[in-house]
């Protein structure tokens, strides 16, 4: 059978406060639908026919659709055929998760993402083994690699139609559990994150994302980027982890910001266009598969950088990085591997060339 790819495009992504305190850009339906344009005719170049995509009320597949029939207007055959998963939609981050359980379930080969971390987050769980290609269209995309959504798209067909080896194709990543449980009158609660995981003093959840760093007290990271913007980057500042490495890493600040003795002043982007002063005392190696305690007794969990629970003294809380705990398509490696086999020559077999 040929292979189906699945869509998740969030319509409302990069719309929290960071788009005020800070100089970041806005993604229009339009932008977004054009984007996918980009990403269909890519599969469809690649032998991918069918595509199942994420029902919203934003307006993306209106507009996805009336570039699709222009094109077959001016006799062009370039797009896959979209067929909307059936499902009721709420508007709500629920829709991600029922559509990408749904699409897994269908037997999709892979799952194309358009959002920031936190879309990609709600994705990564309920995935399972169904490898991510994600495009950034958030407004703290750590997680999302910064690429042209034609090659993301032309390097998910290869993947899937089998051209490029799974080994080649698809890289393992880590992410970080969360495990809160409440006291004698509450229960457990589990979340995960899958780029960072930031500890604040604040204890209501309010505006969701974080940009207030004097409340930033601890932070763990499943990868530290200096080229990043957000959480990951004040550890990738300090001492960069791979995506490709075991573990991850642990980082301890301030409450005095750089005034506290003993604490290390760092300068970090971590909004678009914000760079911040942050007072760190500590950061140690976060082993795979090592409950780690955080020493905050009370505030808030912002997950890949917005906050999602609170705690309190009567609570426990605890944080464990996962090796190998979804996949992704990797696809530098896909378009390498194509480049050196000659994939979209006709003829793919390395040849030597004459000059």
């Amino acid at each position: 059978m040929a292979p189906v790819v699945g869509i998740v495009a969030n319509p409302v992504s990069a719309r929290d406060i960071r788009r005020v305190v800070a100089n970041a850009t806005s993604l229009q339906i339009a932008d977004r639908a054009n984007i996918l344009l980009r990403v269909l005719a890519a599969l469809h170049a690649c032998g991918v026919r069918d595509v199942l995509m994420m029902p919203e009320n934003g307006g993306i597949r209106a507009h996805v659709e009336r570039g699709m029939m222009r094109a077959r207007s001016r006799g062009e055959d370039i797009y896959p055929a979209l067929h909307p998963v059936s499902m009721a939609v709420s508007g709500t981050v629920a829709d991600t998760h029922r559509a990408t359980a749904e699409m897994r379930r269908a037997g999709v080969a892979a799952l194309v993402v358009l959002g920031g971390d936190g879309t990609h987050r709600a994705v990564a769980a309920e995935c399972g083994t169904v490898p991510i290609a994600g495009i950034s269209t958030g407004t703290n995309n750590a997680f999302p690699e910064h690429r042209e959504p034609t090659i993301t798209g032309l390097a998910t067909g290869l993947a899937v139609t089998g051209r490029v080896p799974p080994h080649v194709a698809f890289s393992a990543n880590k992410r970080i559990d969360v495990s809160l449980n409440h006291g004698a009158n509450g229960g457990a609660v589990t979340e995960m994150a899958l780029v960072d995981v930031a500890l604040v003093t604040e204890r209501y959840i309010g505006a969701r994302a974080l940009w207030r760093t004097e409340n930033f007290r601890e932070l763990y990271v499943t990868f530290a980027d200096p080229e990043v913007i957000g959480m990951s980057a004040i550890a990738g500042l300090l001492e960069p982890v791979g995506r490709d490495e075991s573990g991850g890493l642990m980082v301890r600040l301030s409450p005095d910001g750089a005034g506290r003795k003993g604490a290390t002043s760092l300068h970090a982007p971590i909004a678009p266009g914000m760079m911040a002063e942050v007072g760190v005392t500590d950061w140690r190696r976060m082993p795979a598969d090592v409950a780690f305690v955080p020493e905050v007794t009370a505030g808030s969990v912002a997950l890949d950088g917005e906050r999602e629970l609170s705690f309190t003294e009567r609570d426990r809380l605890s944080l464990t990085l996962r090796d190998d705990a979804f996949r992704t398509v990797n696809v530098a490696a896909v378009m390498r591997h194509a480049g050196q086999n000659r994939l979209l020559t006709g003829t793919p077999v390395p040849v030597t060339a004459a000059f």
